[in-house]
């Protein structure tokens, strides 16, 4: 299996001449919608390109081309990306970039058709793409050149409602990937995972599954392949016990622009839209602010969330002065090519009330240099109300410090309200980047996500590198699907990295000493120290309750040094350097 170290080294970064460049590029390019699209069309502003099937393939093809040029090797740039595709058919050849969303404006997949290829490329040498993430494509029917499309990706990486009319390779010519997620995905043939080192599916459905590695998880997934734990590295669960699709943007045959918000699902399996379209309302686009960061402060947000008004961000990086306060039951945030919410003097980015069906979704909350308390906290400290009928949910909610600038905070995500559902996150202290933006004492940050809600769900929960705990529970009830976690790579010597006497390290995920109730499937946690001398006691630190369950752990240790001593309080035993041992533990307690 070999040393599989995440990327280090610093990408292309173009910046602000490329960041001018494009924008000048979308200025001067452009061709008229069909009358049929134009009843209401927003202004999303110049990162957004919609594209129509009247349009000249070769006309498309160029502005694809011209925003792959500039993201292709951009992993810290400050570009940021939408390419919508109006309802029918169209041949053409998208490579996917950094900060990139693909996204189709059909009710289901199958109103948006294209022949040719959607596909993500590795971006490292030897066709590594452990360093391929903030790509999406979502809401498309794909017909791929030569039957096979290519989606070699690891973390943030949405690929959702999905319609691959062949088979998928989520990996380039046996290349490494560290990682990925599909959701609500239909798969005509063959999914090859290759070398994948761990993936999630949820609610999909497909010809067939080849390939397990360390730690393959499949929720609701109707077809899941043959095999178990510990054989062959594969966690299955029959359904999906609740959720809510990610809200889309969506444009009727009339042009009428409005986002799809799906219903609650519950026990649940294969995709939402076999019978057309997405069980949900539709809200139009009217009762949208649509937010521009060349324009909006979160004062300016604030005033619209006041009056009644739900958020679409256009893409771009948001520099935030102050919090951004969802206070209204059933308020819909929801972000389009990867925007930015980025946070400069040691403020929370957003924060909610402890209200009925928020729902925050496609957003990048990245650190500022001065130490935020927390970047994203979903009800307030002391929460009490409960939710079940109607949850609070994220959907590929992404966290960053350190990495494109100097970054710290002391809590990634807070999660308060009970019954919120987290669907899909990455929540990242940056392991490697530019302008001395890491190093033990550069990019803080102490716990990716701490939750004290009660019965709160997370699908996909990918956390790396934090200082202390990765994950703290405090609340019971908690149920998380699929767990990466890579820890910290940096710590200078064990002194720095010890959580009490005898105690190595933090554990990767603290489930608190007083919680009753908890359960986990398919979790992974991986080491990869840089120096002599540093180990970790135990990934997994929980209380000592029958009902405190975990099925199908996995340690790993990647490089020379080091070891994590046990997979879950004393049980599992050791890894050992360079992948020779991958503890396994089927079932906890």
């Amino acid at each position: 299996m070999g040393q599989v170290p995440r990327c280090n080294r610093q990408r292309n970064f173009r910046g602000r001449e490329a960041v001018a460049e494009f924008c000048l590029f979308l200025a001067v390019v452009g061709y008229p919608t069909g009358k049929g699209w134009a009843a209401s069309k927003p202004d999303l502003g110049a990162n957004v390109l919609i594209f129509n099937p009247s349009m000249p393939a070769a006309a498309i093809q160029e502005q694809i081309n011209k925003v792959y040029s500039i993201q292709q090797n951009s992993q810290f740039g400050s570009a940021r990306n939408a390419l919508l595709f109006l309802p029918g058919a169209y041949k053409v050849d998208v490579p996917v970039g950094y900060y990139t969303q693909i996204l189709g404006l059909g009710a289901s997949p199958d109103k948006v058709h294209i022949t040719g290829n959607v596909h993500s490329d590795a971006t490292l040498p030897r066709n590594n793409a452990t360093c391929t993430f903030w790509k999406a494509a979502e809401g498309l029917s794909v017909t791929p050149t030569g039957g096979t499309m290519k989606w070699a990706v690891s973390q943030a990486v949405p690929f959702r409602r999905m319609h691959i009319r062949g088979d998928i390779v989520l990996h380039q010519d046996g290349g490494w990937a560290s990682g990925g997620w599909m959701s609500d995905a239909l798969i005509d043939g063959n999914v090859a995972s290759g070398p994948q080192q761990q993936w999630i599916s949820r609610n999909t459905e497909w010809g067939g599954w080849t390939g397990a590695n360390w730690n393959m998880v499949f929720v609701g997934a109707v077809n899941a392949p043959e095999g178990a734990w510990p054989k062959l590295a594969i966690t299955k669960v029959a359904q999906t016990p609740i959720v809510r699709e990610k809200p889309f943007l969506q444009v009727d045959a009339k042009g009428n622009y409005s986002v799809r918000v799906p219903s609650l699902r519950t026990n649940s399996s294969g995709v939402s839209w076999r019978a057309g379209s997405t069980p949900g309302k539709d809200i139009p686009i009217s009762r949208f602010h649509i937010a521009r960061p060349d324009v909006d402060t979160a004062a300016t947000i604030n005033a619209q969330l006041a009056e009644g008004k739900n958020l679409l961000f256009t893409p771009g990086i948001y520099n935030l002065h102050d919090t951004i306060k969802v206070t209204r039951a059933n308020t819909v945030v929801l972000g389009l090519g990867f925007a930015t919410l980025l946070v400069n003097n040691g403020v929370a980015a957003m924060s909610t009330a402890d209200v009925d069906g928020v729902i925050i979704a496609g957003l990048l909350f990245d650190a500022g240099p001065v130490n935020s308390p927390v970047l994203l906290e979903v009800g307030p400290d002391g929460s009490k109300a409960r939710h079940a009928g109607n949850p609070i949910s994220l959907h590929d909610v992404f966290f960053r410090v350190g990495g494109a600038a100097v970054g710290r905070a002391s809590v990634n995500l807070r999660v308060n309200s009970s019954d919120t559902i987290v669907d899909h996150t990455w929540i990242w202290r940056a392991d490697h980047g530019v302008n001395q933006s890491v190093g033990w004492k550069v990019n803080t940050s102490a716990n990716g996500l701490v939750v004290n809600g009660n019965d709160v769900t997370v699908y996909g929960l990918f956390v790396e590198h934090h200082q202390e705990y990765q994950v703290v529970w405090n609340g019971n009830g908690g149920r998380v699907y699929f767990y990466q976690c890579e820890i910290p790579y940096d710590p200078p010597d064990q002194p720095s990295y010890t959580s009490a006497p005898g105690t190595n390290g933090w554990a990767a995920y603290k489930v608190a000493d007083n919680v009753t109730s908890h359960e986990g499937w398919g979790l992974g946690v991986y080491s990869v120290f840089r120096n002599k001398g540093v180990a970790l006691t135990r990934a997994f630190e929980v209380p000592d309750n029958p009902r405190v369950k975990f099925h199908d752990l996995i340690t790993v240790c990647i490089g020379a040094n080091g070891e994590i001593s046990n997979v879950i309080n004393n049980t599992g035993g050791a890894t050992t350097p360079n992948v020779r041992l991958t503890p396994k533990v089927t079932e906890f307690p």
